[in-house]
């Protein structure tokens, strides 16, 4: 037996055969073509760049359909690229002048842009190699004529094991048939990371070595909490995982029936539990999952992928849409949170040295306040409807509120003056995520509602940490005695100010967090849909006084592993606990 460790990327325990996906190269030869070839190689280009584009805007429709418009949208990446008139200029004009087949010229063309990528400062750019990449095999594929096999094909029951899957692998699985999957290389908030979350299926990224220790039709067990693979394991360590499986299935099917009960404490403390989205077609998923409202509504992608910007009509349509299918359920609208790693071309926003701390979020928005006060119309508007609040991101001092609210009420007169209705006592928050802004939480507290805490963000900040470089990766500590402080910092200054305190980061949705964040005094969350059933499982079996002990012992220990070690040692006590009961 071999037992391999990397990252838990979508909970869940599965036990089967090995598929081993080949998503190597195509192997390209260079030929030397006559004068009189070219215009045959040019209209080989175009049929393929025009089969390729039929392909992925394929795979983007069957997903909008299957699992919702978000992640469709990844795809547009892929189809830029293919309309990209630079690349397919270049091609053409270097087929004219070397004389060689498009096949090598093609490729040639994509390495450079790829090399150019590559030594880009910003993240998000380099990010898009992997788009490139996808597009560049699909493209070499239908030149040369090769089929290749897709995890669509696949008939029978699988784990499938690979290097790496890109969007358009992910797309075409069918989870009936997929039941899990292991990759070489990932993070937890790949797009690979964040399919496996969406099928629900279990997954395990950054292996590093699966490809070249697995062979098809090895016996896998993918422990997807622990991020734990054991390869054709011994009788005993099936026997174990077998009863976990069971466990673990038993578990699933009792979350659907808490979908109507109340998100509460054993010993009654109750706990909001909403939902982020970024599209209103997200709204069945949050349903379904038993979400009550929406914690985070990200605004941002209606701007986006796009032309123009949008219309205060169109804004005020969405906001209004969703409002009123969650009524009485709050929906909390973030304001506009583009800069870092999301730009517009309409808006002309300079390249920056360091993004993440620049021209972005709440400043941008106050730096163009004719930008910022169609959006607080279109919410104001919404708010006419339905349950609606409103919240500011990426706050650092009271400036920053004074001013944004300033411009809310602007808005408000302007409304009144036409004769258009809106909720006037429509709640405002500010997003925490900025160091300085929970240092002066309390100052903060008395110009707002509420808060919703920023976890990604505040602890990239607060440990000076790029949450999405490999290298320092291990940095990264959500429960890092520094970033326990500060949450409990907000909390008690929200608590005495007697407003209300959610979470809306990554933190949020991590189930084995929630005992912790509860004694922290969290008074809601906001998760991803698919994480609810199990937050809101975790919660209903803690009791608050005791996670407020867990918590009071975390925030005296030292390093982030002392705090993970306890939260292990307290997880495994309620699961223990929870199986007793029903054994009972």
């Amino acid at each position: 037996m071999i037992t391999l460790k990397g990252i838990a990327a979508s909970p869940g325990i599965c036990i089967g055969k090995a598929f081993l996906f080949d998503i190597r190269q195509v192997s390209v030869i260079k030929k030397r073509i006559s004068k009189e070839s070219i215009p045959k190689e040019i209209s080989r280009f175009e049929e393929a760049l025009i089969k390729t584009r039929s392909e992925i805007l394929k795979i983007q429709e069957n997903i909008s359909k299957e699992m919702g418009l978000e992640h469709a949208e990844i795809f547009n990446a892929h189809l830029l690229v293919l309309e990209d008139r630079m690349i397919i200029d270049e091609v053409i004009n270097r087929l004219k002048t070397e004389h060689h087949n498009v096949e090598y010229i093609f490729t040639n063309v994509l390495k450079k842009y790829i090399t150019v990528f590559q030594k880009m400062d910003d993240e998000y750019l380099r990010e898009r190699i992997s788009d490139i990449e996808d597009v560049g095999k699909r493209m070499l594929r239908n030149l040369m004529g090769i089929k290749r096999r897709t995890l669509a094909d696949i008939k029978e029951k699988v784990i499938v094991v690979a290097y790496d899957l890109s969007p358009s692998d992910t797309a075409t699985m069918h989870k009936q048939n997929v039941i899990g999957f292991i990759t070489d290389i990932g993070g937890k908030t790949s797009h690979t990371a964040i399919m496996a979350k969406s099928l629900e299926i279990p997954a395990v990224v950054g292996l590093e070595i699966a490809t070249g220790e697995v062979k098809s039709g090895d016996i896998l067990i993918i422990d997807g909490m622990t991020g734990v693979v054991c390869v054709n394991p011994d009788k005993k360590t099936l026997l174990k995982y077998q009863k976990e499986e069971r466990k673990y299935t038993k578990f699933t099917k009792e979350l659907e029936d808490l979908r109507e009960l109340p998100c509460q404490t054993k010993d009654g403390k109750g706990i909001e539990i909403s939902a982020n989205i970024e599209l209103p077609e997200e709204i069945p998923s949050v349903i379904s999952h038993g979400g009550k409202g929406i914690g985070l509504y990200r605004t941002e992608y209606f701007y986006m992928n796009r032309d123009d910007l949008p219309s205060e009509e169109e804004q005020y349509r969405a906001y209004r849409d969703v409002a009123e299918k969650l009524k009485p359920d709050a929906v909390i609208i973030r304001t506009l949170d583009l800069g870092g790693d999301k730009f517009l071309s309409q808006l002309e926003v300079p390249r920056e040295m360091n993004p993440f701390l620049g021209w972005r979020a709440i400043r941008l928005s106050l730096a163009k306040p004719g930008l910022f006060k169609v959006q607080l119309r279109a919410i104001l508007r919404a708010s006419a409807y339905g349950n609606v609040k409103v919240m500011y991101p990426m706050i650092s001092g009271v400036e920053e509120v004074d001013a944004a609210n300033k411009l809310l009420n602007s808005a408000k007169k302007e409304l009144r003056d036409k004769n258009i209705s809106f909720d006037k006592n429509m709640e405002v928050g500010v997003m925490i995520e900025i160091p300085s802004a929970a240092l002066i939480a309390d100052i903060i507290a008395k110009r707002v509602d509420f808060f919703s805490i920023g976890t990604n963000d505040l602890i990239q900040y607060a440990l000076a940490v790029d949450r999405v470089n490999e290298k320092i990766a291990y940095l990264y500590e959500p429960v890092h005695p520094a970033v326990l402080r500060l949450i409990k910092r907000i909390v008690d200054a929200a608590h005495k100010s007697k407003i209300w305190v959610g979470m809306c980061g990554e933190m949020a949705g991590e189930v084995a967090f929630a005992p912790l964040l509860v004694g922290l005094g969290l008074d809601e969350f906001s998760a991803p849909a698919v994480a609810i059933p199990q937050i809101k499982k975790i919660i209903r079996s803690v009791n608050y006084e005791d996670a407020k002990k867990l918590s009071e012992k975390a925030l005296t220990l030292s390093t982030g592993k002392e705090v993970e070690d306890l939260i292990s040692r307290y997880f495994r006590e309620i699961l223990r606990g929870d199986t007793q009961q029903h054994e009972k």
